[in-house]
């Protein structure tokens, strides 16, 4: 048995042409968290200049996360 070498053609029309064009469309969390992430990442590189490890005092980011903590929970 022989395979079909060509594709077949896409239909066209007023109907096929907005389904297609739906599918190619990005949500919204496509795009915001990708930069989220990129955000929180800068902020970690940023923040790691002011390290407080060798002294135990606590850094900005554990107060806003203990700040957020208190808010949510």
């Amino acid at each position: 048995m022989s395979a079909p070498t060509h594709p077949r053609p896409l239909p066209s029309g007023p109907r096929t042409r907005a389904a297609t064009g739906a599918s190619t469309r990005l949500h919204w969390w496509a795009l915001a968290l990708p930069a989220l992430a990129f955000g929180l990442l800068m902020l970690l590189l940023a923040g790691s200049a002011e390290a407080h490890a060798a002294t135990g005092e606590v850094s900005g980011l554990v107060h806003v996360t203990e700040a957020l903590l208190r808010a949510v929970g």
